[in-house]
């Protein structure tokens, strides 16, 4: 019985089954670690998309007058745009020639500049949706124009991608 117990017979089989085991595990690890950054590449990528749109839609409104930087009032809105928080209730203006307005039908500026929602593809084949919210501000006694731009995922519309903010001042242009 003694000499039974000192063979090494099946042991092999089961160092094996062990080795195998542990390289499985890391195999399995190793997957997990390419899958993870594989998704966040695609996320960067949409991420710099977006702010790339963003930043085209503001240069945009930058190359304006401050009477033509206004949003036409007919632009259809999803709920998704009356939901962000740089949404504000437009009125009509009161008087069309008041360069303080933000709303006017039909409007003076590029048809980008004006529509408050609109839909694009990206270099990288994936829709975005650009919402443009142009709001009157004051800050210190001066009447200011807010434009904020939210490009958000076409298939994901509760997040934004990307986010942009400037105020115009009448007095420089």
């Amino acid at each position: 019985m003694g000499t039974r117990a000192r063979e090494e017979q099946g042991f092999g089989l089961v160092e094996l089954l062990i080795a195998m085991t542990i390289l499985n595990i890391a195999l399995l690890a190793l997957v997990a670690a390419f899958n993870s950054g594989a998704l966040s590449i695609r996320r960067a990528s949409r991420v710099s998309t977006a702010t790339v749109l963003a930043d085209t839609q503001m240069e945009g409104y930058r190359a304006l007058r401050y009477a033509s930087i206004k949003l036409d009032v007919g632009s259809a809105t999803p709920a998704s745009y009356l939901a962000d928080p740089a949404y504000t209730p437009l009125t009509p203006p009161t008087d069309p020639t008041d360069p303080d307005n933000v709303t006017q039908p039909g409007c003076p500026a590029p048809t980008s500049q004006c529509t408050a929602s609109r839909t694009t593809t990206g270099p990288d084949g994936v829709t975005y949706r650009v919402d443009t919210y142009v709001a009157k501000d004051v800050q210190s006694g001066r009447t200011l124009k807010k434009v904020t731009v939210v490009v958000r995922l076409g298939t994901d519309l509760g997040n934004s991608l990307a986010r942009e903010v400037s105020t115009f001042d009448k007095s420089f242009g």
